[in-house]
């Protein structure tokens, strides 16, 4: 009878330890990124305030996808978090996330920002736009004017092989073909004032210094630039410049997103969806929008009033995963034409 009461005593602790794990594991959450934690740190902090979920975050700057396939079925990671859409279908094609249900993902976030299959969400945007001499007279400009002759010396950019950049020449690929997009390359390519280099800021920086007119760029830079928060040498960059978004003739604006996904062996996939579906609500699209200068991905949250001041953006109609697929002709052409020469 005593050995049947400590065997009965052994099950229940060992039941009751089982449920303590259980439960401990349901009141975490683990992402790995490729962003910067700081950057998203807040959103997380109220998440676990509101939630009771504790957050934990592995910070990788790179190999996301063969970290998490190494690890395998045993990987404590929930969330995959990375900038660029490309990045998100690498996480995809190498089987390293797990498709989402959610009708709040999808209510949220338009088609053309996420994956069909739920692989894959955008959770903030940028704007890929040109910035111009504040006393240029000038008000509006596609993408296509950017090869126009007329430009000819007038245009600063960085690398054609930058990841921004490719997936600009992505999007005219799937717009007007690889031909095309070549004959245009090569006319951006002449345009340029000097060697295709340096980071998005400079360009903002050598129209200040009459290099060139015009830059192509993204929009948070700008948010970082006047705010002060990159230092008083930059402010002046952003306030020597005018921000015009360009569209394609009869389409929007190319946009690119940071984003997550949710790995194929997530220990907390629960809680994982909670915390993507916290990301786009209002509060927390305000929060993107504020400390990071980035465009909301749901519509109706305002964007930071110095983004706000660039007008109204229409987001390119051509789905992400659309155009992800065509970055590998895109750094072919950028090869082909000697764009970084």
């Amino acid at each position: 009878m005593r050995k049947l009461i400590l065997k009965t005593t052994l099950l229940a602790a060992t039941y009751l330890l089982a449920l303590a794990n259980t439960a401990s594991a349901a009141e975490e959450v683990n992402i790995y990124t490729t962003r910067e934690p700081g950057l998203v740190q807040p959103l997380l902090d109220a998440f676990s305030d509101s939630t009771g979920i504790k957050v934990n975050t592995v910070f990788l700057k790179d190999g996301l996808a063969e970290r998490v396939a190494s690890e395998g079925e045993s990987s404590p990671a929930d969330i995959l978090m990375a900038v660029d859409a490309g990045n998100l279908v690498d996480l995809v094609d190498k089987g390293v996330t797990q498709p989402v249900e959610s009708e709040i993902l999808n209510a949220a976030i338009p088609a053309q920002l996420r994956d069909a299959e739920g692989n894959w969400f955008g959770l903030s945007m940028r704007a890929r736009v040109v910035y111009a001499d504040k006393d240029l007279e000038i008000d509006a400009i596609t993408y296509e004017d950017l090869s126009d002759p007329k430009w000819a010396g007038k245009l600063c950019l960085r690398s054609g092989q930058h990841p921004y950049n490719t997936a600009l020449f992505a999007d005219y690929i799937a717009h007007y073909g690889a031909e095309e997009t070549e004959k245009w390359l090569t006319g951006v390519k002449n345009n340029l004032a000097r060697k295709a280099a340096g980071g998005d800021r400079e360009g903002a920086k050598d129209i200040l210094g009459g290099i060139c007119d015009i830059a192509v760029a993204n929009s948070y830079y700008v948010g970082l630039m006047r705010s002060g928060k990159s230092g008083d040498e930059q402010k002046q960059w952003g306030e020597a410049i005018k921000v015009l978004l360009p569209t394609f003739k009869n389409d929007g604006t190319h946009v690119n997103i940071s984003g997550a996904a949710v790995a194929k062996h997530a220990p907390n996939q629960e809680n994982a969806v909670k915390l993507l579906e916290y990301l786009v609500s209002d509060d927390a699209q305000k929060v993107y929008a504020e400390a990071n200068y980035e465009y909301p991905v749901k519509p109706g949250i305002a964007a930071n009033s110095i983004i706000a001041e660039f007008g109204e953006l229409k987001i390119d109609s051509k789905p992400l995963a659309e155009i992800v697929a065509n970055r590998k002709v895109a750094s072919e052409l950028v090869d082909k034409i000697g764009f970084d020469n």
